[in-house]
C-alpha cells in the first residue's frame, strides 16, 4: 500500500491571481520510494487559534470570535478555514508542489476576522490531506485512498497574509450590508456631501461620539 506524507514548508503571496492567494509550498513523500503515477488531493485547512499567544489588542479584536478572555479556555477552538484540491504529477519517492489557497477578506466568514485581528507573529493552520493515489504496478494501474490521519501543521506569518491582501485590496477591507442599509449610506453620505465612503463612516463615528482620538 501506497503511505504518503506531506510536510508544508513556506507560504508566499501569489501576485498574478484573479482572487487574493497564497502559495503553500508542500512536499509529499512516499514512504517506501515507490514511484507515484498521480494524487487527486483534498485539504482541509483548519485554524488552531489555542496554539499562540496574544497581546492586549489582539485580545480586544477576538471579543467577537471568542467572548471575554476567561472565557477562552472553552471558546478557543480549532475551527475550519477553508477547504482546497490539487493533482500531483507523477514522482518517485519525494515531489515539492504549490497548494494554492484563495483567501477571502469578507468579514462575514471567522477566517478572515480572526486573521484580521492579529497584529503580528504567526497562524496556527493545519493541513488535513484526504484524497487518491494512482499507482501502476505489474498488474496495471491501481488507485488508493490516503489514510484519514494525513496531515501537517505549518504556522502562517502574519505578514505574509497582509501582505496578500495589500497586493489585491491595498489598505482596503469589506464588509457586508443589507440593500436597504446600503440605501440608506447612500442617502446619508449624498446628504452630507461627503465624497468617499470612508469619509462618511467617519462622519457617522463622529456623530455617534466614537472618532478615533
Amino acid at each position: 500500500m501506497t503511505d504518503l506524507h506531506f510536510e508544508v514548508l513556506d507560504a508566499r503571496t501569489e501576485p498574478h491571481a484573479a482572487v487574493p492567494t497564497i502559495m503553500f509550498r508542500t512536499r509529499a513523500e512516499e514512504a517506501d520510494g515507490k514511484r507515484v503515477h498521480a494524487a487527486a488531493l483534498r485539504c482541509q485547512i483548519r485554524i488552531e487559534p489555542q496554539r499562540r499567544r496574544y497581546s492586549e489588542d489582539e485580545e480586544e479584536r477576538l471579543y467577537e470570535l471568542f467572548g471575554e478572555t476567561p472565557q477562552w479556555g472553552n471558546s478557543l477552538r480549532p475551527f475550519l478555514w477553508t477547504h482546497v484540491s490539487s493533482m500531483i504529477g507523477r514522482f518517485d519517492g519525494t515531489i515539492e508542489f504549490d497548494l494554492p489557497v484563495e483567501c477571502t477578506y469578507d468579514f462575514e466568514v471567522s477566517g478572515a476576522k480572526y486573521m484580521h485581528a492579529l497584529g503580528e507573529g504567526d497562524i496556527p493552520l493545519l493541513f488535513l490531506f484526504s484524497g487518491t493515489v494512482f499507482t501502476q504496478g505489474a498488474s496495471g494501474f491501481s488507485a488508493e485512498p490516503l489514510s484519514w490521519s494525513t496531515e501537517s501543521a505549518y504556522r502562517l506569518p502574519v505578514a505574509v497574509w497582509r501582505s496578500t491582501m495589500d497586493a489585491y485590496f491595498p489598505g482596503a477591507g469589506f464588509i457586508r450590508v443589507r440593500r436597504d442599509t446600503l440605501d440608506d449610506l447612500q442617502r446619508f453620505r449624498a446628504l452630507r456631501g461627503l465624497p468617499t465612503w470612508d469619509q462618511a463612516f467617519a462622519q457617522l463615528l463622529k456623530e455617534a461620539g466614537e472618532e478615533r482620538p
